[in-house]
């Protein structure tokens, strides 16, 4: 099978490994970069666990091929936590985004299968429509799905870190 160098960023950081031409870039994430938070769920497109963020647009990383992320930047759930925030020793909840925060407060994680993909699909909602109402929050994660809620605490989540990053 042949190999193919990927040259992109990941979650801020430069990034080049040799991996086989037909590698999911959900697989390249968590096996060839140990980024588990990426998670294999349906590995068709249906359920969004496996969501990232690719130059700033949510993507179902089980659509694609990591060769497509040539030169590129991918944001995965490990990248979205702020690590410099409060120095060695802080809080470790001080150095989550407010998206990771809110799922936390709010109770819109329950097994937290699907919380990566949740909270990947808000951070592209939030970043196109910083105050959004709970009918276009449910619109924006409406390709994920979680077995696990009826989905108000996840909706309430995300609405509280909007809250939250639009400084209110």
């Amino acid at each position: 099978m042949s190999r193919h160098r990927i040259e992109c960023t990941v979650n801020g950081e430069p990034c080049s490994v040799d991996v086989p031409a037909r590698r999911l870039l959900s697989d390249f994430l968590r096996d060839d970069l140990h980024l588990t938070g990426t998670k294999r769920g349906c590995e068709t497109g249906v359920c969004g666990a496996c969501s990232v963020l690719l130059d700033g647009e949510v993507v179902k990383s089980c659509l694609l091929l990591a060769v497509q992320v040539q030169g590129r930047a991918l944001t995965t759930i490990e990248g979205l936590a702020d690590r410099i925030a409060g120095g060695a020793g802080a809080d470790p909840s001080q150095r989550l985004h407010p998206l990771q925060q809110s799922f936390m407060q709010c109770g819109g994680l329950q097994c937290g299968y699907c919380t990566p993909g949740f909270i990947m699909a808000a951070c592209d909602l939030l970043g196109r429509n910083p105050l959004p109402g709970a009918d276009e929050v449910r619109h924006g994660l409406n390709g994920n799905l979680c077995r696990c809620t009826g989905y108000t605490q996840i909706v309430e989540s995300v609405l509280v870190a909007a809250e939250k990053m639009h400084g209110n």
